[in-house]
């Protein structure tokens, strides 16, 4: 069978901002791609990017029907640059992390009925939903919830010990438990509660799909070595309509990352040429794909610079942590997921950025990457100065658990005399202190999982691939090599800003074509061409400065616990 009419699979991300889709053939080649943009496209939503925010309470949340408006959007473009759809094969993609949508008790009746020649968001948005907004990740409404999470199963160690993690203001158990709370009549109105990924699986398959063994993973309703829901947990979400109820709403879990859940929605057939044997695959959460955007070695890292931050490796050990996660993997059985993230990632970077001058080239970011190369590491002009640290959130961060503020400390060059400065930092230097913290913090709570890869380099990754927009930056690539390390070189996967996407798409040609027993990492490890996907950016490791790094990751674990004792809730 020739390229010309091979088989074709798509990938989709379903990400704060954007809906991408991603073509590719049998052997990777990536053929066609397509965006919505949200603010640009659907800002008819009243929506900045991507969200509303309700500061009071503070809530971050998006509504539905812009997100079924945005595929019916993103679908007419690749039809507009030729896309073959009817070579289609197999559908996969990923959606952002901890999202719930609430279906109504029509909602599947609807969804199974579809008209071809009207649109999903005329159809779907009045009724399909019985709350028609999704909680997005940046919410930071739930600390209530989140204590009595932790609190139930005992500690938030034995939290994370069940579940992969402690609890999160996003993480869905949370979410759900605070709905229940405040909307117990909306509640018992729904249905079926998906996940976001589940959500657009089930839009294409034409019925509510099964949650994604990794997806799960981020409710902190799944107990991870048991294999099932955690029936004290489910009861705490649901209060007083009880276990039953939530069980039924959240359906079952699908633990195979591969195969078909069915073929596509006959909506697509008739709508856009798909063919009828186009099989959905499971689709999962945005940073489980990402993580299959490449097949990793161990002690391979991906640094994903988007609006979020986030630092991902696959393992065979299972070892949790309140201070990280851990997540089933997506495709792969005795694989886990270790994962950090953190609101303040590109957002916080940007902020940065828009205070300094403005540019005179048309590159945004040239006065932030000329700041951040000029100014040495941790702001030190000879190695005798003290070291500055810094935080800076402009949203409530995961980790630490913390509101929204800037501190900024110093300390002596070997992390002794820490305290907080008592004068405000040159703002030039800004650019180079908060990528350093945000890099920071990754190797402070990486540094359990990564051993020596070689004889004469000390622990760290092996490489660092780096993905999403954030990751075009030479600046931040250099900083991400001299803080983080990387002993064979720091790498910008070639995609980028489509990684979560491409992970989809490689998702569904290996559930498509797999032969039995052929797992993720064989199917894509031999097809899939370094030369055509990576480029290096950096060399990484470079001793003496990565040791100056290391000798004041004491000082800015401690920074962080003095930042914490200002918190109302820790008093």
């Amino acid at each position: 069978m020739t390229s010309k009419n091979g088989p074709l699979y798509l990938g989709f991300d379903l990400s704060t901002q954007q809906l991408k889709a991603i073509v590719i053939t049998s052997e990777l080649k990536v053929l066609y791609e397509a965006k919505a943009d949200f603010d640009a496209d659907l800002s008819k939503y009243g929506i900045k990017k991507g969200v509303f925010i309700n500061e009071a309470e503070r809530e971050v949340y998006a509504p539905v029907a812009m997100w079924l408006e945005a595929v019916d959007l993103v679908l007419q473009r690749l039809k507009e640059k030729g896309t073959p759809f009817q070579r289609i094969k197999g559908i996969s993609g990923a959606g952002q992390q901890h999202g719930s949508v609430y279906w109504s008790k029509t909602g599947e009746e609807l969804l199974s009925a579809l008209k071809p020649e009207e649109t999903l968001v005329d159809q779907l948005s009045k009724k399909a939903f019985a709350h028609p907004y999704s909680p997005n990740w940046q919410d930071a409404s739930t600390q209530k919830e989140c204590d009595s999470f932790d609190a139930e199963l005992g500690s938030a160690e034995k939290l994370a010990e069940a579940t992969g993690s402690k609890a999160h203001h996003r993480f869905t158990g949370p979410q759900i438990m605070r709905f229940h709370r405040l909307r117990p009549e909306v509640y018992r109105e729904t249905s079926r509660i998906n996940l976001v990924s589940s959500f657009l699986a089930s839009i294409f398959l034409g019925k509510i799909a099964e949650s994604d063994i990794s997806d799960v993973c981020g409710m902190n309703l799944w107990d991870i070595k048991a294999g099932a829901w955690s029936e004290p947990l489910l009861k705490l979400a649901a209060g007083d309509d009880g276990l039953d109820s939530l069980k039924r709403k959240l359906g079952t879990v699908r633990e195979d990352g591969g195969g078909s859940m069915g073929p596509i929605s006959e909506y697509f057939v008739q709508r856009y040429g798909f063919p009828s044997d186009c099989g959905i695959a499971p689709f999962t959460g945005d940073n489980p794909s990402t993580i299959l955007a490449l097949p990793l070695r161990p002690l391979d890292a991906i640094v994903s610079l988007g609006t979020s931050t986030t630092f991902l490796m696959s393992t065979p050990n299972y070892v949790p942590d309140p201070a990280y996660h851990f997540l089933n993997h997506p495709t792969t059985a005795g694989l886990y997921m270790f994962m950090l993230c953190y609101k303040n990632g590109g957002l916080a970077r940007e902020k940065i950025r828009d205070a300094l001058p403005k540019p005179t080239t048309s590159d945004s970011w040239s006065t932030f990457n000329e700041n951040a190369l000029s100014t040495p590491p941790l702001g030190q002009k000879s190695t005798s100065d003290p070291a500055r640290l810094g935080l800076f959130f402009p949203l409530p961060e995961i980790v630490p658990n913390v509101r929204a503020g800037t501190w900024r400390y110093t300390c002596s060059p070997d992390g002794s005399n820490l305290h907080e400065s008592a004068t405000t930092w040159d703002q030039d230097s800004d650019a180079r202190a908060i990528v350093e913290s945000q890099i920071l913090s990754l190797r402070l709570r990486s540094q359990k999982l990564v051993h020596s890869p070689s004889p004469d380099v000390p622990p760290q990754p092996r490489r660092i691939y780096l993905v999403g927009g954030g990751s075009l930056n030479p600046a931040i690539a250099r900083i991400v090599g001299d803080v983080l390390g990387g002993a064979e070189g720091v790498y910008r996967l070639d995609v980028g800003g489509n990684a979560c996407a491409l992970g989809g798409a490689y998702k569904a040609v290996w559930a498509i074509e797999r032969r039995e027993g052929e797992s993720f990492e064989e199917l894509i490890g031999d097809r899939w061409r370094e030369s055509e996907a990576v480029v290096k950016v950096d060399d990484g490791y470079r001793k003496e400065v990565w040791g100056r790094y290391g000798d004041v990751l004491e000082a800015f674990e401690m920074m962080e616990q003095e930042v914490l004792k200002g918190e109302e809730r820790t008093k």
